[in-house]
Order: C-alpha cells, then sequence, then structure tokens
C-alpha cells in the first residue's frame, strides 16, 4: 500500500510482544516507517523533542505514567492510535482526540483499517492545504509583536532554534516563536524543501548541491541522513 508521502511513526508499549505484532503489521505499509520503539512512555519523550513523527502507537496501561497521562503531556500531539487490552479507557481516548482505539490482540484488517483512516487524513489535509498555499505569494510571519508579510521568493532558508525559528530573507532575517513543522506546513512545496529536521530552504536559491550538502550564496548546510533520498529526487 503506497502513498507519495512518507510518514514517520513510533511504538511504545510495555509488551515486547506487542511491539513486534504493530511492527509485524507496518510492513504492509511501504510509506510509513518506524522510527522507535519504547517499553516505557517517559522515554519516547526524548525522541519526540529531536525527532518529528505523524503518528503514535500508543498502550494505555503501563508503569510509571499511562498511555493518556503521555498524551495530555505533549504540547503538539501527533496522531495517535491507542493500542490496549481494556474497553474501559475507550471514552478517555477520543475525549483527546485519538484517531483510534484497538483492541489487543489486534488483527491486521482491524490495524489495517486504523493506519488507512491516517492515510486519509494525512492526504485530504495535504490536498487542502496545497491548494490554499499555492494560491498565495506571501507567507504573514508575527516578529517583535508585528506582522510582516513576507514573500516566499524573498525567502532565503529558515532555521529552528530550539523553541523558536529564524527566518532569512534577502534583506532581514526574523525571529518566530512558531516550530519548523507548523511554517513547513504553510510554504509551497514545489519551491522549499526541508533538508534536515532543523532546515527548510528555498530550492530555487541553491546556487551548489552535493549528495551531503547545498549552498546558498556563502552559507553552506548539511543534508540530514534521513532526508538525503528525498532531497536528491527533489533537486534533480
Amino acid at each position: 500500500m503506497t502513498n507519495s508521502a512518507t510518514y514517520k511513526c513510533l511504538v511504545i508499549d510495555d509488551e515486547p510482544m506487542a511491539i513486534a505484532v504493530i511492527k509485524e503489521h507496518l510492513e504492509q505499509f511501504e510509506n510509513i516507517e518506524c522510527t522507535g520503539e519504547y517499553t516505557r512512555a517517559i522515554d519516547a519523550i526524548a525522541h519526540l523533542n529531536k525527532e518529528e513523527v505523524d503518528l503514535i502507537f500508543l498502550d494505555i496501561n503501563m508503569p510509571n505514567i499511562s498511555g493518556i497521562e503521555f498524551l495530555k503531556s505533549l504540547v503538539h500531539p501527533p496522531e495517535v492510535i491507542f493500542t490496549t487490552a481494556y474497553r474501559n479507557f475507550a471514552v478517555d481516548a477520543f475525549e483527546l482526540n485519538a484517531l483510534d482505539y484497538l483492541m489487543k490482540p489486534i488483527s491486521l484488517p482491524r490495524f489495517l483499517k486504523a493506519v488507512n483512516k491516517f492515510l486519509e487524513i494525512k492526504k485530504s489535509y495535504s490536498s487542502n492545504e496545497s491548494e490554499s498555499i499555492e494560491s498565495k505569494s506571501y507567507i504573514i510571519l508575527k516578529s517583535d509583536k508585528k506582522n510582516y508579510k513576507i514573500q516566499f521568493d524573498d525567502i532565503l532558508y529558515i532555521e529552528s532554534l530550539d523553541n523558536y525559528i529564524r527566518v532569512y530573507t534577502s534583506e532581514k532575517s526574523l525571529i518566530v516563536y512558531q516550530q519548523l513543522s507548523v511554517i513547513e506546513t504553510e510554504l509551497p512545496s514545489e519551491k522549499f524543501l526541508r533538508i534536515h529536521r532543523s532546515t527548510i530552504i528555498n530550492k530555487e536559491k541553491i546556487t551548489v548541491f552535493t549528495s551531503s550538502q547545498v549552498e546558498i550564496g556563502d552559507k553552506q548546510f548539511t543534508i540530514g541522513r534521513s532526508y538525503r533520498e528525498e532531497v536528491a529526487q527533489k533537486l534533480r
């Protein structure tokens, strides 16, 4: 089962066998990559701080912190599919806008239904975003209590720095308190390209590129290993 986009997921469950079942089911989807598996939810926090994911398969009844408590602790949670042996948490799960609630043992048909729901949501979201973004030539950025109307053509690159981003244009740079993943959804995909978990560049501003680096003027950027294949395809 394929889709043009590739999505990253985590599997969090205190039962190694349950993790193995989910990963085996995930083999049906070429466009979903499991980038981490954890038997304690608390251990997944460091992963989420370093790398954005699109989907979490999350058990509920776990030691130290439950799946429900873990999800409540996330400021910007990705889509979540709960996996559990207990039916009595369903109301709590859906009140937290969980995408689905899978009962163990998880059958492949039920798993496919849940993941296809996720893919349909992503497809619909991308389609709607593309239609609205492609019709615009600018973005509004809030910086230092002011709203700046910045033309897409003027943006050189964008870098993530802790809890904010810095947008570099041909004339200035702006500090914007926003996540890189959020502004990425507001940029036209035919013009901008994410080359690293902390860097987005304007493809039209590239002066030199190799398999591991791109240059914009005298500024060099490293292409993240997990982004190299996609970047190579889009720069051909």
